[in-house]
């Protein structure tokens, strides 16, 4: 299983080496064409710009760890297990409720921009925008594992990868 887990995280992580490779070369193009050759194109932009979108979204989803996000725990880190429990819990609970609630709305939104196309390369916006509902749903799998994680009983440090001691 976690070969499995490792080689799907190893695509995850291609794929957003994919969209930020497509990104940089969009700008390098937009930069010639528009300074060497003194002709801009505007599909470079919107390559950019989805690149961009894709790429924060799907990194969000599956490719930054939940230990390396900012985070400010003063009070948190200050408590005993106990505390840092409770207080776990009740975040996991809020936020797995919070994109469960929207989810719906946020799908309902995406269809709806299946009627639009982007300006310049003609995709389906609801194409550029179906990112957000990986991301929804890969968020809410994520904390009602951790919600489960913590009604079970596994230790905070090691949901909050920190290292073993």
């Amino acid at each position: 299983m976690r070969a499995i887990a490792r080689w799907l995280q190893a695509r995850a992580e291609n794929f957003a080496v994919f969209l930020m490779s497509a990104m940089f070369a969009a700008f390098v193009i937009q930069v010639f064409m528009r300074y060497a050759v003194n002709r801009p194109v505007a599909w470079t932009l919107e390559v950019c710009l989805t690149a961009w979108l894709w790429l924060v979204l799907w990194g969000g989803a599956f490719v930054v760890k939940d230990r390396d996000h900012v985070k400010f725990d003063i009070v948190y880190v200050a408590m005993r297990e106990r505390g840092r429990r409770v207080l776990a819990l009740v975040s996991a609970v809020a936020i797995l409720a919070g994109f469960v609630v929207s989810l719906p709305g946020a799908l309902d939104y995406i269809t709806f921009y299946s009627l639009k196309s982007s300006v310049s390369l003609r995709i389906r916006l609801d194409i550029v925008f179906s990112v957000y509902a990986i991301f929804a749903v890969a968020v809410i799998v994520r904390y009602a594992w951790r919600v489960a994680a913590l009604v079970r009983g596994v230790p905070t440090a090691a949901l909050d990868g920190e290292p073993r001691t």
